[in-house]
């Protein structure tokens, strides 16, 4: 959306929300199913991690904005990327200053609680001490005044955004919270003022239970927020790339001016050292450009007259000058953190599990309080209530759904960012899991295992022919052919300083050969079945020719004036990097594939240099796109890497397409993976940060549920007949902050993620 009332009209899309005030799994429930009510809401997704909704349908922005505000979440639409980013960080640390302020004031209000309490319980000479100074009834009334002052004060939001929930039955952990402090507050002032009316065994205060649990509760709000600060690092350092003035050559002179003020065709001038500060194509001067920051490749890469320049690069030793190319939303680094983010905010398959359990947690979890608050008060013996309210509260407290609710995307965070910075983009989040389910990877071959760049290998001359003869005049020919193989024909008497020799009558037979005049000799240069058709016998270099194809290579027949001259062969090198990719992919158990338009018997040379054992050749797209489809019907998931734009329908037909960033803007738009540099050892870091991430989910997903599936039983009192055992509401307040702290702290464990290069 560029704008506001382009985002509030009726159109079939994806809007963005900002949505404020969620703080667990249950929260994101409530927040998709009051999506998902809008008219024209087709489908809802929400991320607690990057507080984004994303909605597709044809719907009416502010009202939508509107409904999510009025169920307790403030929610604005998505603009400004940029602005939005900014207003966001700062009400993040205005979010942080706020818990900072209240986590102080609580402290402060809850720790004479606390120790006067805590002191009492562990030493009798202390407690009789206390009954002299401060007699019970006294001291109560002090406990009762200052938890009053906590619960009211920094626990105000509790209350706020939990009991509207319970009252409009989308009970989430502000409600858990909200129920099980105002039930230990409101036992302790019954028993505090109205004492006649209970059992005297039962005559007890939890003053310092329900403080503490909006202490704790406040406490871990807060090192989750630091901590969920720092799963956005890696984004916030790849938008800090970019510097915030330029050079701007105007009038023969540089004068300094703000980057965003820059506009397309504005010449600017980057001195040694300093960054490239938007994208442009250079216009004068030459230098080495490290790009390591975008493509994750640690060699500065050489840069001249109609190279392209990347904002955010840093120049090194040279003076360049460039022209701008792109601005705003449309440089390459905004588009970097764009993907990111669109990643980020996406849900994976295995999310879908939590939200079902999550919809029903809750209530659940309020039913077992009231089983546990009424089998106290039945089998107990006496002290029931106390130990009834006890144990009811704990249930509440303990069972907040938090880690639930951050265990799956504060690591789709943690990971594309770190990817990102490595030069791997991660488009689509869902291709985090795909990529690990991947059992079948499939290559194209031109550009993408080989160079993509031809190179002259073989000049085989017969007749009396020299070779140097033989590559003056096809260099002539073809310099005059658009085949993508004439230029390493052209690019070798380039190489070898042979001076050009002009042609005439110049013609291409389709998909057989060449000729023109080159010194008044008519030259052809093509297949064996333009010779064929010409009526020249090729017969005495077939063999050579079979056995240059048989090594990967094309060859071509020359023939001058009716007469066989020789053959040359070409061919396109295979990159360094791809048998030791192709091994290793083969090692962890992943069958690999070639797809291919080139002829069998050069695909199958290629094949066999990498031990690649599926090969499919002499396919055109549509026929790659068959191809994909074939082994998903034998192979679980299918990955497709390749760079052409003949690559991008079988990009967009495998389950994860991986597109090389050198490649076309077509086949990287088709992408869910975009690899910014040339080399393959970014596929298996693309693997790797993709089992990696998986991994770190499932175990903070584990440990989530464990926590409850342990601790709820033992909150509710099981333990406590048999061993004495009661798990306390202050210490479920804190065993609750600790482990959304736990996920958050296994999620960044992901920034520490190795890579190859």
């Amino acid at each position: 959306m560029s704008s506001q009332s382009s985002a509030s009209r009726h159109s079939r899309s994806t809007l963005q929300l900002t949505v404020e005030g969620m703080s667990c799994a249950s929260c994101v429930g409530r927040v998709e199913r009051v999506l998902a009510a809008q008219p024209g809401v087709e489908q809802a997704t929400v991320n607690l991690a990057t507080e984004r909704a994303t909605i597709v349908g044809e719907v009416e922005g502010e009202s939508v904005a509107q409904a999510v505000t009025a169920a307790g979440y403030p929610a604005k639409i998505f603009v400004d990327a940029a602005q939005t980013r900014a207003l966001q960080q700062q009400k993040k640390q205005q979010h942080i200053q706020a818990l900072k302020h209240n986590v102080l004031i609580a402290v402060v209000l809850t720790l004479p609680i606390f120790l006067v309490e805590m002191a009492m319980h562990l030493s009798h000479d202390i407690d009789r001490w206390m009954d002299h100074v401060l007699p019970t009834p006294g001291r109560w009334h002090v406990e009762a005044l200052l938890s009053t002052l906590v619960l009211l004060g920094p626990g105000r939001q509790f209350y706020r955004l939990g009991l509207p929930a319970l009252w409009h039955r989308a009970p989430d952990m502000n409600t858990l919270v909200a129920i099980g402090t105002l039930a230990a507050w409101g036992y302790s002032l019954f028993a505090t003022f109205t004492p006649q009316w209970l059992p005297a065994q039962s005559v007890h205060v939890y003053y310092e239970a329900a403080a503490m649990i909006v202490c704790l509760v406040l406490i871990g709000r807060l090192l989750e927020a630091r901590a969920k600060g720092k799963t956005s690092q890696a984004l916030q350092r790849l938008l800090q790339l970019q510097p915030n003035v330029a050079h701007r050559w105007h009038n023969e002179q540089s004068e300094e001016v703000a980057t965003e003020s820059l506009v397309l065709g504005d010449i600017v001038e980057v001195r040694p050292g300093e960054k490239i500060p938007i994208d442009g194509e250079v216009v004068s001067g030459n230098s080495h450009v490290e790009e390591s920051m975008i493509t994750g490749e640690p060699l500065a890469v050489r840069k001249k007259p109609g190279d392209v320049l990347t904002g955010g690069t840093l120049n090194q030793q040279g003076y360049l000058r460039f022209q701008v190319t792109a601005t705003g939303e449309q440089t390459v680094l905004a588009q970097i953190v764009q993907a990111v983010e669109q990643a980020q905010a996406a849900k994976l398959p295995i999310q879908g599990l939590v939200d079902k359990i999550t919809l029903r947690f809750v209530p659940v979890v309020f039913v077992a309080a009231l089983i546990t608050l009424l089998g106290w008060l039945y089998f107990a013996p006496q002290g029931g209530i106390s130990l009834a309210i006890v144990n009811a509260v704990a249930v509440l407290i303990i069972a907040c759904p938090c880690a639930m609710g951050l265990a799956t995307p504060t690591s789709i965070m943690v990971a594309t960012g770190r990817a990102a910075e490595k030069g791997i983009l991660f488009r689509q989040g869902q291709a985090l899991q795909q990529l690990r389910e991947t059992t079948l990877i499939a290559f194209d071959k031109t550009g993408t295992l080989t160079e993509g760049r031809p190179a002259l290998t073989d000049i085989q001359p017969v007749n009396g022919f020299t070779a140097q003869q033989l590559l003056t005049y096809a260099a002539a020919v073809e310099r005059y052919s658009e085949h993508p193989l004439a230029s390493a024909v052209v690019n070798a008497a380039k190489a070898q300083q042979l001076d050009p020799l002009p042609a005439t009558d110049f013609t291409t037979n389709s998909g057989m050969g060449v000729s023109a005049k080159v010194n008044e000799r008519l030259v052809h240069i093509g297949a064996q079945r333009y010779l064929d058709s010409l009526a020249i016998d090729g017969t005495a270099l077939k063999s050579l020719a079979t056995q240059y194809a048989e090594q990967g290579k094309t060859p071509f027949y020359i023939a001058i004036d009716q007469q066989l001259a020789g053959l040359v062969a070409v061919a396109d090198p295979i990159k360094a990097s791809s048998q030791a990719v192709v091994s290793q992919l083969q090692a962890q158990g992943i069958t690999v594939a070639m797809v291919t338009g080139d002829n069998r018997l050069t695909a199958q040379a290629v094949a066999k240099q990498l031990a690649i054992s599926e090969v499919v050749a002499d396919v055109k797209p549509q026929g790659k796109v068959e191809a994909i489809q074939g082994w998903q019907q034998r192979f679980t998931r299918v990955s497709f890497v390749g760079d052409g734009i003949n690559d991008a329908p079988a990009l967009a037909a495998a389950d994860v397409g991986i597109a090389l960033g050198s490649g076309t803007d077509i086949a990287i738009e088709s992408a869910d993976v975009v690899l910014m540099s040339d080399t393959l050892n970014n596929v298996l870091n693309a693997l790797h940060v993709s089992q990696a991430t998986m991994t770190n989910i499932h175990q903070n997903l584990f440990w989530a549920f464990i926590y409850n599936l342990v601790l709820i039983p033992v909150a509710a009192g099981a333990l406590y007949p048999y061993f004495g055992i009661q798990l306390s509401p202050i210490l479920a307040a804190g065993a609750m902050a600790l482990s959304s702290v736990f996920v958050l702290g296994n999620a960044l464990r992901l920034k520490r993620t190795t890579f190859i290069h």
